[in-house]
């Protein structure tokens, strides 16, 4: 447990924002995203793409601090100093949608990475650390492998195990079914699903992969046009009336929801 998650008074959520506004640049990309996401929760953060769904995950990690609103991570707020920040980061896993894994390590060292960098373990330790999460994911026996000789998926679990390294309370994936086919992308759901329930995670997909996430998931939130526009249960989004949300879930091409990147950003 880290010391975020044991500050945290019980009833507070995984992650809190209230009022947030995000710019790049002299753009605004979201405004007034008010969302709470409950401790042990799977939520799914959807939308097209180009809709500001990564900018809202780089805000969760502190890369992006926000214009206005508050941003609480386990009931404290996400700090802008760099050490703090850097300290609260040990405590969010986070799958990148490109793995991130390092061509010149082989699958065990990537994993044993953030062991190395951010603690003082000894390496007969690291290294049973490393089998127990690859054995999680289902790849103990690719431990001498390099990024090169794995599929994509294989790939995608690598990620996921050296994500979870520093058992880390909060994961976020950022597109984790980007460039999978559908028995990957069925393989890394039912594991996001069995390690949320397992470890006694809080998880918050961040995807455009809608009817593939939406199984899983126990609370749906859709990013589209600058804001939030629906929020709640994955059965209150498919029956939804709503034609703005409507429209992204058949994939229709005209509709509510502008498809001018120009257009979509609305400036401060």
């Amino acid at each position: 447990m880290t010391a975020a998650t044991a500050a945290a008074p019980l009833s507070a959520p995984a992650v809190r924002l209230a009022g947030v506004r995000l710019d790049r640049g002299n753009r605004t990309i979201l405004r007034d995203i008010s969302l709470s996401v409950p401790v042990g929760s799977i939520t799914a953060v959807l939308g097209p793409s180009g809709s500001g769904k990564s900018t809202l995950l780089s805000t969760l990690t502190g890369e992006l601090p926000p214009v206005a609103g508050q941003v609480d991570v386990f009931g404290q707020a996400v700090p802008e100093r760099s050490h703090a920040l850097l300290e609260m980061r040990k405590g969010i896993g986070v799958l990148l949608q490109g793995n991130g894994l390092l061509t010149d390590l082989t699958v065990a060292e990537n994993v044993a990475l953030p062991l190395r960098t951010h603690t003082r373990l000894g390496d007969a330790l690291v290294r049973r650390i490393v089998d127990f999460k690859l054995n999680a994911v289902g790849l103990r026996a690719a431990a001498d492998l390099y990024p090169r000789e794995l599929s994509g998926g294989m790939a995608r679990r690598v990620a996921l195990a050296r994500a979870l390294a520093l058992d880390p309370p909060l994961m976020i994936y950022d597109e984790p079914l980007t460039g999978l086919d559908p028995i990957a992308s069925g393989v890394i759901m039912s594991l996001i699903q069995r390690l949320n329930r397992t470890l006694g995670l809080t998880s918050i997909i961040v995807t455009h992969h809608v009817h593939e996430t939406l199984p899983i998931a126990d609370h749906a939130v859709v990013i589209a046009n600058g804001g939030l526009v629906f929020t709640g249960t994955p059965a209150e989004l498919e029956n939804t009336t709503d034609p703005l949300v409507r429209q992204f879930l058949r994939g229709e091409p005209d509709g509510p929801i502008a498809f001018d990147a120009i257009q979509r950003g609305a400036t401060a």
